[in-house]
C-alpha cells in the first residue's frame, strides 16, 4: 500500500512539513509506503477551463508547474494526504489551484481512494481551511466514470 503526501506550503521545512512527517511516520510504522511531494514556491496556474484534459486525460494543458507531476502519481497510490498552512482562514491558494487542476484532469485515477487533509495554523481559521481542503475529496467520491474527464 502506498500513500502520496502533498505538502502545500511554500516553506519546504515549515510547520506543515513537520505535521506531514509525523503522519508519514505513523503510516510507515503500519507498513504503508509514503512519498511526499512539495508543491514548491514557484508560480502555479489556476484552471482556465480550456478542456484540453478531455483530449489528453490525466494531464493538464499547463506543464510548467508541479500539477502533472502529482497527477502522474495518482494511478500508483492507494491513499492521499494533503497538508496546507492556513492563510486568512483559507488553505494556500497555490495548493488549491494544483488540486483543482490535478483532480479535474485526472479524476479516474483518484476517484474512490481514501484521502485526508491537514490544516496547520497559528491562530483561527483552521475549521474553514480544513473544510475547503476536504471539498475536492467530496467531489471525487461522488463522480462516476461516465462524467469523469479522466477516463
Amino acid at each position: 500500500m502506498k500513500a502520496l503526501i502533498i505538502n502545500g506550503s511554500p516553506r519546504k521545512n515549515g510547520n506543515t512539513s513537520i505535521a506531514l512527517a509525523e503522519i508519514a511516520k505513523v503510516l510507515n510504522s503500519k507498513g504503508i509506503e509514503t512519498e511526499t511531494v512539495w508543491i514548491g514556491n514557484r508560480p502555479v496556474r489556476g484552471c482556465i477551463a480550456c478542456g484540453k484534459c478531455f483530449e489528453n486525460p490525466g494531464r493538464c494543458a499547463f506543464d510548467d508547474d508541479v500539477c502533472n507531476r502529482i497527477s502522474e502519481k495518482f494511478k500508483d497510490i492507494d491513499a492521499l494526504v494533503v497538508g496546507s498552512p492556513v492563510y486568512y482562514g483559507q488553505p494556500n491558494g497555490a495548493l488549491l489551484a494544483v488540486l483543482q487542476r490535478a483532480f479535474f484532469s485526472n479524476t479516474a485515477n483518484i476517484t474512490g481512494k481514501p484521502a485526508v487533509s491537514v490544516a496547520v495554523c497559528r491562530r483561527g481559521g483552521a475549521s474553514a481551511a480544513y473544510a475547503t481542503l476536504n471539498m475536492p475529496f467530496q467531489c471525487i467520491r461522488k463522480r462516476t466514470r461516465r462524467n469523469s474527464p479522466g477516463r
